[in-house]
Formats: structure tokens, sequence, C-alpha cells
């Protein structure tokens, strides 16, 4: 009788996060599973994008700070592909926030840092085979809110666009309206838009108050 054992290919995985000590325990984490394997790691969305094509990863793991554009960019650009490579969110961002934004990108699941070390494979192996993965909390959330229907009980911060929730994340950083629009290569003029309307979905007055407001939100949301 002949060996009918059959070797299967390991599961290749991109890392994409701009702080290489990051990275490096996903790694460690992932190099303990004989069924995974990392196929490359990225700090930024170009490099990302760059890695995408040469290795095509079953899966890529993104986090939504980068040092040139959001990580929600990256996972529209890649979803619009049609590719089969399915994408992972590992965040320190707050899940209630961007779990849903994540999704509608693209995204197969959102994982909270914090959590990574004890979650992360099992997160990996759910979005692998077309699952999606949030944390318990983050499930109960959409499941009342499909209950009740509708986003009766949205934020005022959840009825910014993507692009007007990074600005507002910007701006809570530090960053003024032209280094923002450098990083994001858009127009002064372009920017101080997306400022205006936030400061009239959150009925902010002055740009003082949103500097204020966005600086708080960002250092109570990115734990």
């Amino acid at each position: 009788m002949g060996n009918t054992s059959v070797t299967t290919r390991p599961s290749s995985v991109l890392l994409v996060d701009d702080h290489p000590i990051v990275r490096r325990g996903m790694r460690e984490i992932i190099a303990r599973e004989l069924d995974l394997t990392v196929c490359g790691e990225a700090g930024t969305v170009e490099e990302a994008l760059r890695l995408i094509e040469e290795t095509k990863p079953d899966l890529v793991i993104v986090d939504l700070s980068l040092d040139d554009v959001s990580g929600l960019e990256l996972i529209k650009q890649v979803a619009a592909k049609g590719g089969s490579t399915k994408m992972l969110v590992a965040s320190m961002h707050d899940e209630t926030t961007y779990a849903d934004r994540a999704l509608q990108a693209g995204a197969l699941g959102y994982i909270n840092k914090a959590e990574a070390t004890d979650h992360l494979i099992g997160a990996i192996r759910k979005v692998l085979n077309g699952k999606v993965y949030l944390s318990e909390e983050m499930t109960a959330r959409v499941l009342d809110r499909t209950r009740v229907g509708g986003n009766g009980g949205e934020s005022p911060i959840e009825s910014l666009t993507d692009r007007e929730l990074e600005v507002f994340s910007m701006f809570g950083q530090g960053y003024t309206a032209k280094e923002i629009a450098e990083r994001l290569s858009r127009s002064v003029k372009t920017i101080e838009t997306h400022r205006d309307n936030i400061r009239a979905k959150l009925d902010i007055d002055t740009s003082a108050e949103l500097i204020h407001r966005a600086t708080l939100w960002y250092n109570e949301n990115r734990t």
C-alpha cells in the first residue's frame, strides 16, 4: 500500500504595522503554528501593496495607524482588486469606533492589540475560513443594533466619514492642517473642508475646541 499522506501548504500571512516590535511579536506568535507562515512585513501602505502583489498572501494583518495612509485605505484598495486575499485588522484603536468601518472597507475581522497575544491565532484561522472575527462584546453590540434596526444609538463620531475620522484623529495627535495635508497628499483647502464638516457634525464652534475634543478622543480611544 502506498503512502496516502498529503502535505498541506501553510497559509501565508503578511504583517502591516509601522512598529517593528509589534510585527516581531506577531511573527513570533505565528511562527509557533505549523499551518501558518509569515511571508513578509510592511510599515506603509505603499510597501504593503508591493508585497501583496509579489507574495500573494492568504491573509494580511493590518494596523489602522500607518506611516503614510490609514490602514482603512489599504483595506479598500486590496478589496477593490477583488483577489482572494483576506484581511484582519489588529489595532490599538477602540473596536466600537473602527470595527464597523473596517468590515465595510473589506476586512473580515478586528482584534484589539491588547488581546492579540491570546486571541490572534484564533482570529487568523477564523478569517482564513471566510468567517467574521470580532470580540464577544462587539459581536453583542452588532447583534443588538441589528435587533433594534438601523443606527438609532449612533454617536456623533460615528457620523463622520472614514476620511473625516482620520483627519479628526490626526488633529488629536497634534498635526496641523498643513501637516495632515502633506501626509495624506491632499491640499490644505481639502483638509480645511474636512475640518469644517467635522465641526458641523460634532457641533463644535471653534477650531481650538475641535483640537481639544480631538485630543481627548484620541487619548481615550487609542488603547
